[in-house]
């Protein structure tokens, strides 16, 4: 199968898109980055979902993080198409530009190469479109977290910020977020950490959930305290 899995360097692919030529690692350079699909321009769900995209672009840039879309049509179509966008989006910001570039994938090739393509969704043709997938790729231009929505679910955007804020958190940090987490809430110590090493790492204090089996794998620690506490102790050691 085509595609790509966590941990594997994102291709440095060349391609077309609504802001000229852009090589992939160039244009993200020490940034995070989003690459996000759509089946097809001046269709309602990918309107709605690139208009929305584009509402929260100072959030994303708030975190460093580049996005840039694609789909197998052409610039043609993408150019008369952000007209649709941005007529729908200004209706709700003072942002009339699309504040990031789309990719002309017309010969399928980075769908492909990607595992991007919906066999339940085709064209007059008979081809397979492309589904609406999430790709986030850390400052190493490593694959960090892949998404696959059906062409029938439009994504959520407040929760790809929410998982690109955990992902920015947890990264070189031996912290994880629980189910639901969001930016301020506790965070969890990893069942691998000894208890002796818990406290040593967040002297503001582990708590554990008690539990039937009396295991404690269950361990908290408050958000900010422990970020400041994990990063003091790493700069301790480098000194």
């Amino acid at each position: 199968m085509p595609g790509l899995l966590l941990g594997d360097v994102f291709p440095d692919y060349e391609v077309e898109t609504t802001n000229g030529k852009i090589k992939l690692h160039e244009f993200l350079g020490d940034s995070w980055g989003i690459l996000f699909s759509h089946p097809r321009d001046y269709t309602p769900v990918c309107t709605t979902e690139l208009g929305r995209a584009a509402r929260l672009s100072s959030e994303f840039s708030k975190r460093d993080v580049k996005m840039i879309g694609l789909s197998i049509d052409s610039l043609e179509d993408h150019h008369g198409w952000i007209k649709d966008i941005l007529a729908y989006n200004c209706e709700e910001s003072a942002s009339c530009s699309l504040p990031f570039p789309i990719i002309a994938d017309s010969k399928r090739e980075l769908a492909v190469a990607l595992g991007m393509l919906d066999p339940d969704e085709k064209d007059k043709d008979g081809l397979p479109l492309t589904a609406r997938c999430v790709f986030i790729i850390g400052p190493d231009k490593k694959l960090k977290l892949s998404l696959l929505y059906p062409a029938t679910t439009g994504r959520n955007f407040d929760e790809i910020l929410r998982v690109v804020d955990s992902l920015q958190l947890t990264a070189g940090k031996r912290l994880a977020t629980p189910a639901d987490w969001r930016p301020g809430d506790c965070v969890m110590v990893p069942p691998s950490m000894s208890e002796e090493e818990a406290a040593s790492l967040f002297p503001a204090g582990v708590y554990s959930k008690d539990l039937p089996s009396g295991k404690k794998y269950l361990r908290y620690t408050p958000q900010q305290k422990a970020v400041r506490d994990s990063i003091d102790i790493q700069h301790s050691l480098m000194d």
